[in-house]
């Protein structure tokens, strides 16, 4: 147009009009979205809530933010009026107003009054206090854009962890109100039981969390990393979620002490059947163990051990816990005894079986005697002398008392060799006689 101002090249009248039109639906975004700030539930929360630590230091400057956005606004709206005024007088404007109408909407035609920040808010965004600011529109849209973005996130956290947290803290609140009134019915109670113990501290640490939540939501946000988007990030459940588990190890504690309640007497006549069958089993050994004392020479027979008199008590004790109903009692006794008593009556098995071996064992060369000479007597050499005289020798030993087991062993392997030789003869050396007396 071969015109210049301070703004630079003098718009002509179809810029002018374009400007205003942008500039026109810029100042209408604005607005809207400053409205929905001014009505956003996190700020009208943040307004009436008694802050500390972080969120109260952040949503003072959010507030300086906020009243500064308004002036802001309110600078580029007359800014705007004025300039839409001038365009407004006449259809063709002038070479002045169309110089005016540059400097209005492309220079720095907008001034802020500045001034010192108030006591304990941050410094300005802009530096240093100043008197006075000057900016373009769009310089002055850009810095509104900003401080929108600062106060929107800061709001928009706030708000999403007052949405989250409390609301899920009282529905566990109301969870472990049941979960007491369970536990005490089955006398799991605080100095009682442990799991009672983790409820008090449960309670009080939901309480404090939920505290800390109210007053100070910032605290328990997480925002995202590299992401600049108003509100970028998630609620911090970090706490939340450890003592919903906690809570939850407790709920099962007082399930499985329900459980006992329900089937204790069925677990209890186990017990007893268990321990009196290795009561017996013990019997059984003692009585073999003086057999085998009496009829068995030169043997090392271990000893055999009395009663399960210690967990008979620790019985009798369980019992007395299922009458007076101390089912926080009885649940971690019946387990103990329940592997107690298993122990119990192996060790009762292997005992009567190490007692009762020497028997086994001469039982064993009886019936090798038995049997070899069963086979002799089908071959037709059960009148042999040699064999009947070493069968004689082996029985005496294995059916006297005491019985020496290794003297009755070598006796039956002679007679194993003996019958060997009967039945597979050897072809003795020409000239030589075969002599099968052996030993």
């Amino acid at each position: 147009m071969g015109v210049t101002g301070a703004a630079g090249p003098v718009m002509d009248r179809d810029e002018v009009d374009r400007a205003l039109a942008r500039l026109g639906a810029e100042h209408e975004a604005i607005e809207t979205s400053l409205l929905a700030l001014q009505d956003h539930a996190g700020r009208r929360l943040l307004e009436g809530a008694e802050l500390t630590g972080t969120t109260k230091e952040r949503w003072a400057a959010a507030e300086q933010e906020i009243t500064r956005l308004w002036a802001y606004f309110d600078a580029y709206t007359d800014t705007l009026t004025s300039a839409r005024e001038l365009r407004g007088r006449r259809r063709w404007p002038s070479r002045e107003e169309l110089v005016e109408l540059t400097e209005l909407l492309r220079g720095e035609s907008v001034t802020i009054a500045g001034g010192a920040p108030a006591s304990g808010a941050p410094a300005s965004l802009t530096g240093p206090s100043r008197l006075s600011e000057q900016f373009t529109l769009s310089a002055l849209v850009e810095r509104m854009n900003g401080l929108y973005a600062s106060s929107l996130d800061m709001v928009v956290a706030a708000d999403a962890v007052w949405s989250a947290l409390p609301a899920r803290i009282d529905l566990l609140s109301a969870e472990l109100a049941r979960t007491r009134e369970l536990g005490k019915a089955v006398g799991v109670r605080p100095g009682e039981h442990p799991a009672g113990d983790d409820l008090d501290r449960i309670t009080q640490e939901l309480t404090a969390l939920r505290a800390q939540v109210v007053s100070d939501p910032l605290a328990f946000w997480r925002p995202t990393p590299g992401s600049s988007a108003p509100g970028g990030g998630r609620p911090d459940t970090e706490r939340y979620d450890r003592e919903a588990r906690a809570l939850e190890e407790v709920r099962r504690e007082i399930d499985a002490v329900l459980g006992v309640r329900q089937d204790a007497e069925l677990r209890l006549g186990k017990l007893r059947d268990l321990l009196s069958r290795a009561d017996r089993t013990l019997a059984e050994a003692r009585a073999a163990r003086g057999e085998v004392l009496a009829k068995i020479a030169a043997s090392e027979v271990p000893a055999v051990s009395g009663p399960p008199t210690a967990l008979q008590e620790q019985l009798a004790t369980a019992a007395e816990y299922r009458r007076s109903a101390q089912w926080h009692r009885l649940s971690p006794l019946l387990e103990s005894l329940e592997q107690k008593a298993e122990s119990e009556l192996l060790r009762a098995r292997e005992s009567l079986e190490k007692v009762t071996q020497p028997l086994a064992v001469r039982a064993e060369l009886r019936g090798r005697l038995d049997a070899y000479r069963a086979k002799v007597a089908r071959h037709g050499a059960a009148e042999d002398p040699l064999l009947i005289e070493r069968y004689d020798a082996a029985r005496r030993m294995l059916w006297s008392a005491p019985c020496d087991l290794r003297v009755a062993e070598q006796a039956v392997l002679r007679y194993q060799q003996a019958a060997a030789e009967v039945l597979s003869p050897r072809v003795p050396h020409q000239g030589q006689p075969t002599d099968r007396r052996g030993d």
